[in-house]
């Protein structure tokens, strides 16, 4: 078991970032449309599962990712099709003046699994 508590290799981060009022309607159909290129790249940074919840009293977004223990993910930041992706979502969720989402990572304080592995 690595430090996050999961097994077999992967882990398992959060994090939250803040979508701008009144864009969970534009934010949904954006991803619904999510890019084939920029899906691509994910899995060839190691994520494999992303999920991303709206808490809809505060806009806060919390993001749920599973990737390898021999991931690339801090290698994104530097593809095009990623830096293009962040600027189509500027307008719509607080990002720094490069167009980064801001991202404030989460602890892990509780998991409990499945007890049949």
């Amino acid at each position: 078991m690595n430090k996050s508590g999961d097994t077999a290799g992967m882990e398992t981060i959060a994090f939250r970032m803040v979508l701008n009022p009144g864009m969970r309607d534009e934010y949904e159909r954006r991803h619904r449309e999510i890019w084939p290129e920029l899906v691509d790249a994910l899995r060839q940074a190691g994520v494999r599962d992303y999920r991303i919840f709206l808490d809809e009293g505060t806009q806060h977004l919390f993001a749920i990712l599973t990737r390898t223990a021999d991931h690339s993910m801090e290698r994104l930041p530097d593809l095009p099709v990623m830096r293009k992706w962040w600027d189509y979502m500027a307008d719509i969720m607080q990002t720094a003046p490069d167009h980064t989402p801001l991202q404030e990572p989460l602890v892990p304080v509780f998991e409990l699994q499945h007890p049949f592995n």
